[in-house]
């Protein structure tokens, strides 16, 4: 497979991404945090290419990424109030909220009752998404390798495994987000990033 590189600034770039996806193929895409490898979030078959092109273990469930508010009532199957105070906090920023899952998303996404759900700060990653609806939020690395932070690292990895890398010049941030389990009455981190404990305590104070 040849993989290309298009500026995320070309008339033309949003639009071949999209034919793309819906097509069932995989494609990166900057965020404010690190580059995503993004599928269609209920595409079963572009999900198992995910964990293919990435050597990623099957068993780990895979995040979504939404554009606007009002994709999360196709991902979720509500949020509590803990949830939608952070949200309405942090994003679109680099927090991933641990919520129920929809039971329409595939199960190879997230086998589990829950799914991580962020929505990035980052114009390319917002464009695209409000284009394609929700997608997988996955990084756009080989498993156990650095996030990428530019086009040309997603490149030196997963070139000839995905057609099409978004480039979008460097990320913002570095590190992949926070990740809040939201389930319960307190937020539990899974996964320390940008966005600190101290954040989320005066958050909900």
């Amino acid at each position: 497979m040849e993989t290309s590189i298009f500026l995320a600034e070309l008339p033309l770039a949003l639009e071949r991404a999209n034919e793309l996806l819906r097509e069932g193929q995989l494609v990166a895409f900057p965020t404010d945090t690190v580059y995503g490898l993004g599928a269609l979030a209920f595409d079963r078959e572009a999900i198992e290419r995910i964990y293919l092109v990435k050597g990623r273990d099957a068993t780990r469930p895979i995040s979504v990424l939404v554009g606007n508010p009002a994709a999360l009532a196709e991902v979720t199957a509500g949020m509590n109030a803990l949830a939608g105070r952070l949200a309405e906090k942090f994003w679109p920023g680099a927090l991933t909220l641990v919520v129920l899952r929809h039971p329409a998303l595939p199960d190879n996404l997230s086998a589990q009752t829950t799914i991580g759900v962020r929505m990035p700060n980052h114009p390319v990653a917002l464009a695209l998404l409000n284009v394609s609806g929700p997608l997988t939020g996955t990084s756009a690395n080989l498993s156990g390798q650095p996030s990428a932070k530019t086009a040309q690292e997603v490149y030196a990895q997963l070139s000839g495994r995905i057609p099409l890398i978004l480039d979008g010049g460097r990320t913002p941030g570095g590190s992949p987000s926070t990740v809040v389990d939201c389930t319960g009455s307190q937020p539990v981190i899974l996964r320390p990033g940008p966005i600190s404990q101290d954040q989320l305590i005066a958050a909900l104070a």
